[in-house]
């Protein structure tokens, strides 16, 4: 084999270890893969992402609050809760009075969210679990989120489907769309704003709404249908 052939080989096989190891983050090696990526970087996670405070109540904290405001005492189930994001950021809404649990494969992630959310520890459930197999019954949450985590997992369909699941009929639904310059690079799993709409009204969920939110991820809201009479869709 000469030298230039081992080369091109080479070449090829680095640019196949990038693809999945930084752009698709594991996500096609299967969950444990993905869970040790974040494990390994579980430390300077926020660094990395730089989550802006201000934004994340103004476009995730305060719009679920007044999605919840109706229910006492509202239970919120955050899957793939990473480093908390979610859960901090709605626990520091003062009209916020319900409790969340939050979930995710990565033990070094979840023991980051663990730390952030120490003031509000009697508020919080942290778990670790398979966001494609929910260990919860049938309509258990008030609210089911799931913020950058869907392209992730091994099928994430299937992964929506337990979302939705475990949501209470005339629940809130708030998962995100992956987009953006990288996202072509994910085939199979960052579907077009219509098709991701399809997916999620044909799991019964009504008043689905794509909102743009950062340069790689679109919020998509959402209720579950509380009952079907006849033809017609009842939402709670």
């Amino acid at each position: 084999m000469s030298p230039l052939v081992i080369v091109a080989i080479l070449a090829v096989a680095a640019l196949v270890a990038y693809w999945q190891l930084v752009i698709a983050e594991g996500a096609y090696l299967g969950p444990r893969v993905v869970a040790f990526f974040y494990d390994v970087i579980a430390h300077r996670y926020n660094r990395i992402k730089r989550f802006d405070p201000e934004n994340d109540t103004g476009f995730l904290g305060q719009p679920l609050t007044e999605w919840l405001a109706a229910v006492t005492r509202p239970c919120v189930l955050d899957v793939a809760t990473g480093t908390g994001r979610l859960p901090l950021t709605l626990l520091a809404c003062p009209n916020f009075d319900g409790t969340i649990v939050a979930v995710d494969l990565a033990r070094r992630m979840l023991r980051e969210a663990a730390r952030a959310l120490s003031g509000y520890a009697e508020r919080v459930i942290m778990s670790r679990q398979d966001g494609s197999r929910l260990a919860f019954g049938d309509n258990a949450f008030d609210a089911v989120t799931c913020l950058e985590g869907l392209e992730f997992m091994p099928d994430p369909h299937a992964a929506l489907a337990e979302c939705v699941r475990v949501l209470k009929p005339g629940g809130v639904l708030l998962v995100t769309r992956r987009t953006g310059p990288w996202a072509r690079w994910m085939p199979g799993r960052t579907p077009s704003p219509e098709q991701f709409k399809a997916q999620v009204e044909a799991l019964g969920v009504w008043d689905v709404r794509i909102q743009t939110w950062t340069v790689d991820y679109d919020l998509v809201w959402g209720v579950k249908i509380a009952q079907w009479e006849g033809d017609e869709v009842r939402p709670a």
